[in-house]
């Protein structure tokens, strides 16, 4: 009983908070539902049905998963050098550690507005080359690099936990038996944290997919592109995508139908992963 008491809160709070609003929002996307009107039709799947059929939609949704893999690779790439330097004997590691944390300290709005100046103004006029945010080509490898800059020294404190918790006299035999650095890091130290590895995969994978704060402050979608015979907006993720529908065109069963979508595919992607993680985690 005093179990229940205790865990009745936190409960009630998670009910109300997530679990209400998630059903409640399935429900919400096969209505017409625009948030005021107080009488609502049930429309069935028509508002998926539309969905599946908007050039916007189906372009956003694409440049999301394109977006991931090239964020996945970047943070993750990065996020392991940095911890292998800030693991190693060099000098000031405490303070690099520290220095690298930082940036992901700083909210994704005012990181958006500054890294804006940084690529149109201040880059430019230091290399005379083309902003990347500027041209439809590159705008999405942007994006990617000011998210690395944020997330990488995150994601790197989880790769620091791992290497402190191999055992020394390991990597030492391997030293002792000639082995190279390199073959060191990638055949005794990699599958030793492949478990760091499962969940940072994990982490950047869903930042990836909800990416929206750092999206409207640094390009709001732009610059324009075209898609399939239609002008689109070539860096308007998945969730601007769906703000956009919910709050500026008020449609937000459409938008809502939308969150369910990406949340059905960011927990297919999540599910692989994990699952994909857990096994290589058994086999070394």
């Amino acid at each position: 009983m005093w179990d229940a008491v205790f865990l009745a809160p936190s409960l009630i709070a998670l009910v109300m908070v997530v679990i209400l609003p998630f059903f409640l929002g399935i429900f919400y996307s096969l209505t017409d539902w625009n948030g005021v009107r107080p009488v609502i039709t049930y429309l069935g799947f028509e508002n998926y049905k539309e969905m599946f059929s908007s050039v916007d939609f189906l372009y956003s949704f694409m440049i999301t998963l394109l977006y991931t893999v090239i964020n996945v690779v970047l943070v993750n790439v990065v996020a392991f050098l940095l911890a292998l330097l800030v693991t190693s004997r060099v000098r000031g590691r405490n303070l690099y550690r520290a220095a690298f944390f930082v940036p992901n300290l700083i909210g994704g709005i005012i990181l958006g507005y500054t890294w804006q100046f940084m690529f149109n103004v201040f880059i430019t006029n230091l290399t005379a080359a083309g902003s990347l945010i500027a041209s439809k080509d590159t705008v999405i490898l942007g994006m990617s690099i000011v998210n690395t800059w944020q997330y990488a020294g995150y994601i790197m404190l989880i790769f620091v936990a791992g290497i402190q918790s191999t055992p020394l006299e390991v990597m030492e035999a391997a030293t002792v038996d000639g082995a190279s650095y390199f073959k060191r890091v990638t055949r005794i130290l990699m599958p030793m944290i492949a478990n760091a590895f499962t969940v940072s995969l994990f982490l950047t994978i869903v930042n990836s997919f909800k990416m929206f704060d750092l999206n409207v402050a640094l390009t709001n979608g732009g610059p324009s592109a075209r898609f399939m015979g239609q002008v689109v907006n070539s860096s308007q993720l998945l969730t601007l995508t769906i703000y956009n529908k919910s709050i500026t065109t008020k449609e937000l069963a459409k938008g809502q139908a939308m969150s369910v979508v990406l949340f059905v595919v960011l927990v297919v992607f999540s599910l692989i992963q994990v699952s994909l993680g857990k096994r290589r985690e058994v086999e070394a």
